[in-house]
């Protein structure tokens, strides 16, 4: 009898260092697949032995960092078969909107790389176009079990409404594309809006001087509730401010997103005797104003918007779009994604606020970025 009991614990022990084994094998290839290397290499950075060359071992270290890969920690994580449940409230992807696939992809990249490690994300899309929609969406999110959400505040209101349910309900929550001021948010990854306001302002100054005049351009359907417009367009204007300067700017606000409407606004402007010279458009639909001057055959001197989406590409290697400002939308995505599962699966601390890179796409460096 006694030595059946030790023959059971013997086998019970063995089990369990096969499945913490397998674990940590598991987290091992998924290194090395997102490396492109294989699983001795991996193994041989892992032990600090030689063989490898520096730039594949530095490739290594930063996926091990952005994983955080802790066997122990992984293995706890397996064995104990809980399943984290994200949801995901974005903007749906449409022919309008179509910056918001990259941050879908990024989101669906994430979720290959950590689905192993008991991981299930939901998604709940909105139309950017109807309020009613978010409120719709947010409201299927509490219906499922939720560990914690990855958010795009396009509506400011509703939005806070939905994060003060989710402080309520002790669900963390990341914010990304743009941020709500003094949320108790888990972090926010995201472009500095404002900052990229003043960029868009030097480029126009460095680019034109202050001669003649400056047409900001808001589309939206609800500009006035669209946090990250306002603020972009505040950091454009405060340029000027800051350095004393005083170009002729003025604004048009477009509510109504469909290309003949935009046209008909557009035409009221440029087809007087003093037109702008310069158009900043405060987000991605900066192709459909790049539509008009290439339909309509009028040129301006600058044409600066948004994001590196499909159509902004085109117009850009046309020259008629100059300057794209950029911010990685699916690394937002990813990073997001990442973050709740440093908090929550892994338990460890994360950055508050993760600002995305600001980055300047022309004609002659589009070929060379990825977002």
């Amino acid at each position: 009898m006694r030595l059946r009991t030790l023959l059971d614990q013997y086998i019970q022990t063995r089990m369990k260092k096969n499945n913490h084994q397998k674990s940590i094998h598991s987290g091992v290839k998924e290194i090395a697949k997102m490396a492109n290397v294989s699983i001795a290499t991996v193994d041989r950075v892992l032990h600090n032995r030689a063989g490898v060359a520096p730039s594949t071992k530095r490739r290594i270290h930063r996926i091990i960092k952005e994983l955080d890969y802790k066997p122990n920690i992984i293995a706890s994580r397996l064995a104990s078969r809980k399943v984290f449940h994200f949801a995901v409230l974005i903007p749906a992807v449409s022919d309008e909107t179509d910056f918001w696939q990259g941050p879908l992809n990024g989101v669906i990249r994430a979720e290959k790389t950590i689905k192993e490690y008991g991981v299930k994300i939901d998604f709940y899309f909105f139309d950017i176009s109807n309020r009613n929609s978010f409120v719709e969406q947010s409201h299927k999110v509490f219906n499922n079990n939720v560990d914690g959400v990855l958010l795009a505040p396009s509506f400011i209101n509703e939005a806070k409404i939905f994060t003060e349910e989710c402080r309520k309900n002790k669900v963390p929550y990341v914010l990304i594309d743009s941020n709500i001021p003094h949320e108790e948010n888990l972090c926010y990854i995201g472009p500095h809006l404002f900052r990229s306001g003043l960029l868009g302002a030097q480029l126009v100054n460095l680019m034109l001087g202050e001669e003649g005049e400056i047409l900001i351009v808001n589309i939206a359907h609800e500009v006035d509730d669209h946090n990250y417009l306002l603020e972009i367009e505040q950091g454009f204007r405060s340029y000027f401010s800051y350095r004393d300067l005083h170009p002729d700017i003025h604004k048009i606000d477009l509510r109504q997103t469909d290309y003949a409407s935009i046209a008909k606004s557009l035409d009221k402007i440029f087809r007087t005797k003093d037109t702008p010279i310069a158009v900043f458009v405060t987000n991605s639909r900066v192709n459909i104003v790049a539509r008009y001057f290439e339909e309509a055959k009028i040129e301006i001197e600058l044409l600066i918007g948004f994001d590196f989406i499909n159509k902004n590409i085109e117009y850009l290697k046309k020259g008629i779009i100059d300057v794209l400002i950029c911010h990685k939308s699916e690394e937002q995505g990813y990073k997001g994604i990442m973050a709740l599962y440093q908090h929550l699966v892994l338990e460890e601390t994360v950055e508050n606020i993760h600002f995305m890179p600001i980055d300047i796409i022309t004609s002659e460096n589009c070929e060379f970025y990825s977002n």
